[in-house]
Formats: structure tokens, C-alpha cells, sequence
């Protein structure tokens, strides 16, 4: 049995739905998800939809893109639902969030392969291998940094990875990568930008009397910590937190809007248009 997951963006206009579904039912299919969302600012229309099918034809995916995909104007991605998508890691020494998202994969939680960690840093290469994942130290400085981008490319391309999650990579990430990877780089970072830059912001949010921190997760574009927002949380805080507990407490929050978003990634339930994201449940 083929399990397939269909994501779709298109101009708004009447018959997607009947026409996607009625596709499907024609081609032996049983729809298990669907969920839709209209922009009617901007007159577009988004999908998700989940079917089973006995068997696929030999023409399925031309016949769809010649009779849906043309006819609706579609941007239409089809994937196979049950594929475990190959997600790399980049980091640099702070762990908190590599830990939570190797954990949740050796337990299951996250259905993904992960062919390698990589790190401008070899502080956490023990900790890793400990998961039984490889690690690559790609040392990553100004002066080496086109040496650097071509190592990652390398070892991105050869292990076939889908997408990259930036689990505190503390390096800007190029065009080269991003290039390769639209929508495919996940980052997070605390929700202080741009309130609060710099290396200390807990410490410069401390000293301002902050009542909320929060962390935010988005995929990677040029403009530096400025890409479609994929989740997003907060917590409360007061006069009687320390610094010490603003870390922590910004530490767990990132550990769980990365987890959260990535996901969302894995299930493709993230469409990103316009530098803004529809995010189905």
C-alpha cells in the first residue's frame, strides 16, 4: 500500500478541492487527512492532504500534474508519507538543544535518519558518537569560510540530506547553503531580537526588567534571524528571577520551539510563502 501526502499552493479560485479529491477517488485512493487554508488578502489557497492507495499507475504523478497541477496553477509537492526525511544537525558548543533532539530520535519521537552532526567546534564530538551518529568538526571562520562551505556542501550532498536543523550553530549560514536548501535550514534563537542583540542578551534582558522570554524557530534566509517563523513560545518571568534562571528557562524553551518545528518540518505541515508560513495542525 502507497501512503502519500500531498502539499499544495495555488491561487485561490473555485473546484481545488473537488478536484484533487475526485482525482484521487478516481485512482483507487481513500483520503485519511485533509485541512485547507485560504489568504484571502492575497487570493491564495494552501492544502495538506493524506491518502492511502493500493496501488499507484505507472503515469499517477503525470496524470496529476496534467489534469490538477496544471489546471489549478499549482504548486503541488507529493511525498511519500511514511519516508523518514534525512535531517543534519549543525552546532557549536552550547548543547542543550542537540541533547533534546538526539534523544527524542533515539527514542522515536522524531522520525527522522540523521546521517551526521556537524560542528565548527570539537567539543561535543564524545557526545554525540555517543548516540552512535557521526560527527564532523568543519572548522568555520572568516578566513576560512569558503573551504568551510564547500566541506559542508560535500558531506550534505554525499549523505543525501533533506534538511538542515541549526540547533545553536553560532555561524552565519551563506547563500551557498541557503541556496541549496530554500526552506530546508531550520535556526533558533531567543525571541529578544532585535530588543536585546549580542552575546549576553539574558544578561542585557535582565538588567532591563524583562516580564516575558520567549524563543522562536524559522526557517534560514539571507536577511540574518529574519525567515518565515515556523513556532513560537513564551514564559513569564519577574524581579525575583536571576539571570542564571532567565538562561535556563531560555534554554527550555528553545529546546522545545526547535523540537516543535522540526516536527512540523518532518510532517510536512509547514507552507512558507511571502516570507510568512501557514503551519497546519
Amino acid at each position: 500500500m502507497a501512503k502519500l501526502t500531498f502539499v499544495i499552493k495555488c491561487p485561490d479560485q473555485p473546484g481545488i478541492i473537488a478536484g484533487v479529491t475526485h482525482f484521487i477517488k478516481e485512482n483507487g485512493g481513500n483520503i485519511v487527512y485533509i485541512d485547507q487554508y485560504v489568504d484571502r488578502e492575497n487570493l491564495l489557497f494552501f492544502m495538506r492532504l493524506e491518502a492511502s492507495f493500493e496501488e499507484l499507475s505507472a503515469s499517477f504523478y503525470e496524470q496529476f500534474e496534467e489534469s490538477i497541477s496544471n489546471r489549478f496553477e499549482m504548486n503541488c509537492e507529493i511525498f511519500e508519507t511514511n519516508r523518514r526525511p534525512r535531517m543534519a544537525v549543525f552546532v557549536s558548543k552550547y548543547d542543550h538543544c542537540l541533547y533534546d533532539l538526539l534523544s527524542q530520535y533515539k527514542s522515536g519521537e522524531l522520525c527522522v535518519d540523521i546521517p551526521f552532526v556537524l560542528s565548527n567546534h570539537a567539543d561535543l564530538k564524545e557526545a554525540t558518537e555517543r548516540f552512535g551518529i557521526p560527527f564532523y568538526h568543519v572548522p568555520f571562520t572568516k578566513d576560512i569560510r569558503e573551504k568551510g562551505e564547500a566541506e559542508q556542501l560535500a558531506l550534505l550532498k554525499k549523505h543525501q540530506v533533506d534538511f538542515i536543523v541549526l540547533a545553536r550553530y553560532m555561524q552565519i549560514v551563506s547563500s551557498a547553503l541557503i541556496d541549496v536548501y530554500p526552506n530546508k535550514i531550520i535556526n533558533i534563537h531567543h525571541s529578544f531580537l532585535p530588543a536585546f542583540p549580542g552575546a549576553k542578551p539574558y544578561h542585557s534582558a535582565y538588567e532591563r526588567g524583562v516580564k516575558l522570554i520567549g524563543a522562536t524557530s524559522h526557517y534560514v534566509t539571507e536577511d540574518l534571524d529574519a525567515g518565515p517563523i515556523i513556532a513560537q513560545d513564551v514564559t513569564q518571568v519577574s524581579h525575583l528571577h536571576s539571570v542564571k534562571d532567565l538562561i535556563s528557562s531560555g534554554k527550555e524553551l528553545e529546546k522545545v520551539v526547535l523540537s516543535r518545528a522540526v516536527k512540523k518540518h518532518v510532517a510536512r505541515k509547514v507552507l512558507s510563502y511571502a516570507n510568512r508560513t501557514v503551519v497546519f495542525h
